[in-house]
């Protein structure tokens, strides 16, 4: 923590109402203190190695250049989200091979507002009213993915290989981005809970593109004319609007605002037809290729060092969370009849940005998907640290 107003400065305005607990954060200081220990012995022994010794725009080329490899066969056969898959792997492979790079906190930040106007303009059915109409079958399918990871991080915490806070956090189904700011303000380490949240984010962005491909929903979105022209003006209006309403949900401490309040008052917009929605398809691109990028280059050797302990339980975790989000799909098909894809992404514990970008670049219903996705990031949100001292209690 760096000093108590900046750990004052990182709880979200409801907060207080669930203050962490000491017991909650028993452990979690000496199991990453002896890790940090022996890293420090090794600190002034460590060299930059592999890519790691080249200039970062050596780096930079390097990773452009593989995901340009990597991409294009997926991109050619029709794989869904193919532009975020390929440089994710890319990414993976640069951070395995020492790579230092990482995706600027300010590039992401305009990834989230340009994925939040790119979802905005497919929304053709209000969300209220989609929650509305199947609320009581909604609600039991988030508090059942809610509570199957709870169980998997409380698993985790009881059997020693992670203390409860860091192995809850990293176990819950939210936004990656909102669970590691959440989870340092409450004392969990924080390069586990990355690597857990990424890891699963991987694993659904994965098999969710895989899903899509060989279940036949080609790309909704797949780009064709790249450069064609776009009127500057209302673009910039656009983005001006995404913007301010990203750094608007960010001083408003609203877990994922920068994606989720552009994306709410762009959405309204829409529908209301006060504006129309026209991105670029290099614009789409370029974001589809960093928040790629950002998932991938987080899979560093240190990480992964760091977090062998934790690397098979989290695994098996991810795979019965996977599972169970299969039955809970199959019971969305069963009884409210929507497509398997549709339901496969709207109960996918994936990042709320992967799993918008391989929507919007499938044949499904990105309401029910969104809907559901946002209503299980703002449940986990608010009942998170009540979870999180909860179980680390009794782990």
């Amino acid at each position: 923590m760096r000093g108590s107003q900046a750990q004052e400065d990182a709880y979200p305005f409801f907060w207080p109402c669930f203050p962490p607990s000491p017991r909650c954060m028993e452990g979690a200081t000496s199991w990453s203190d002896d890790l940090s220990a022996a890293e420090t012995r090794n600190a002034t022994a460590r060299l930059p190695a592999g890519l790691g010794r080249l200039p970062a725009a050596l780096q930079w080329a390097t990773v452009a250049c593989l995901s340009l490899v990597t991409t294009t066969p997926l991109y050619m056969t029709g794989f869904p989200a193919a532009l975020m898959i390929g440089p994710m792997l890319a990414g993976i492979a640069v951070a395995l091979s020492g790579g230092t790079i990482r995706v600027p906190k300010l590039c992401f930040f305009a990834v989230q507002v340009v994925l939040a106007l790119m979802i905005a303009a497919t929304v053709s059915q209000d969300f209220v009213g989609t929650f509305l109409r199947d609320w009581p079958l909604i609600l039991l399918v988030i508090f059942s993915v809610i509570a199957v990871s709870t169980f998997s991080g409380w698993t985790i915490a009881r059997s020693g290989v992670l203390p409860g806070t860091t192995a809850i956090w990293g176990s819950s189904a939210g936004a990656a981005s909102s669970m590691l700011m959440m989870a340092e303000a409450y004392g969990a380490d924080v390069r586990l809970v990355a690597f857990m949240q990424y890891l699963r984010v991987l694993f659904v962005a994965s098999l969710a593109t895989l899903v899509a491909h060989f279940s036949g929903h080609q790309g909704a979105g797949a780009p064709h004319a790249w450069f064609e022209p776009v009127p500057l003006l209302p673009l910039a209006a656009l983005l001006a609007i995404g913007i301010l309403a990203g750094l608007a949900g960010q001083k408003l401490r609203i877990p994922a605002g920068a994606f989720l309040f552009p994306f709410a008052i762009a959405s309204v917009l829409n529908t209301s037809g006060t504006v129309t929605i026209h991105l670029p398809q290099w614009l789409l691109a370029i974001a589809f290729a960093l928040l790629g990028w950002n998932i991938g280059l987080g899979f560093t050797r240190a990480i992964l060092m760091h977090a062998r302990r934790a690397l098979l339980p989290t695994v098996l975790s991810i795979l019965a969370l996977l599972c169970f989000s299969g039955l809970l799909a199959g019971l969305l098909v069963f009884v409210l009849g929507i497509d398997p894809l549709t339901a496969y992404l709207a109960t996918s514990p994936g990042s709320l940005d992967s799993v918008a970008v391989i929507a919007a670049s499938s044949n499904v219903d990105i309401a029910f998907v969104m809907t559901l996705q946002t209503a299980r990031l703002i449940l986990v949100t608010f009942i998170g640290p009540w979870l999180a001292r909860l179980v680390a209690d009794r782990a």
